[in-house]
């Protein structure tokens, strides 16, 4: 999953993006109000964690254009204003959910997943794609119950196909959401993708012709 994380702390910045990088996110950093806006306006990011207090644009201006643009992409604010004043404003102006600073990574990394669930239609942390279960919060795959030995690559692949909402998803955007902006060669996505089918099940990741991939039953 592609996450854009704005945050002028290079302290607070790079803990966040260790947190999240572990949890199974491809993390961009903005540093910039006025970098972030262009960021989270030109690429496709599946959530954003976004600092209030920011240079050049503060980040309730930021939010509130990106929303003006339709961009729907859910977000957390993370701010040292933590008034319900605050937070009431934040939430109007658009954000999915605030967090006052200091705070705890892991709770960050718990809220920034349960964004990402509801946002793809899973209510519930563990998801089920016929055989195949993957259990977000303990980052396992299993299938028939049998616990399956993934790369942390692979397991990302996985999360974000999980994560879809049911859309296929082209070797190139698979691409984007594992490596950033940087983009690798689709025939890297086939190589993985068979992989996968080996240790998964043949039928576990289908192929949908001129669209991409997407897990089954999903």
């Amino acid at each position: 999953m592609r996450l854009l994380l704005v945050e002028d702390d290079e302290a607070i910045a790079q803990g966040v993006s260790y947190a999240l990088t572990q949890a199974g996110f491809t993390v961009d950093h903005a540093i910039d109000g006025e970098q972030a806006w262009v960021m989270g306006s030109d690429e496709d990011y599946d959530v954003a964690v976004l600092d209030l207090g920011l240079p050049k644009l503060d980040g309730m201006t930021v939010l509130k254009r990106w929303r003006s643009e339709g961009r729907t992409f859910p977000i957390i604010i993370l701010s040292a204003r933590g008034s319900w004043l605050d937070k009431v404003e934040g939430i109007e102006g658009g954000a999915d959910d605030y967090l006052a600073k200091p705070f705890e990574p892991a709770e960050l990394v718990v809220r920034v997943r349960a964004l990402v669930r509801r946002s793809a239609g899973h209510a519930e942390a563990v998801l089920r794609f016929g055989k195949l279960t993957l259990d977000t919060r303990r980052m396992i795959v299993t299938v028939d119950g049998a616990p399956v030995s993934l790369s942390p690559l692979e397991y990302r692949f996985v999360h974000t196909l999980a994560h879809s909402g049911g859309r296929p998803l082209s070797a190139g955007a698979i691409a984007e959401a594992l490596h950033g902006v940087d983009a690798i060669e689709a025939n890297a996505i086939e190589a993985m993708v068979a992989r996968l089918r080996r240790k998964l099940g043949s039928n576990a990741i289908q192929t949908r012709r001129g669209f991409g991939y997407c897990l089954s039953g999903d």
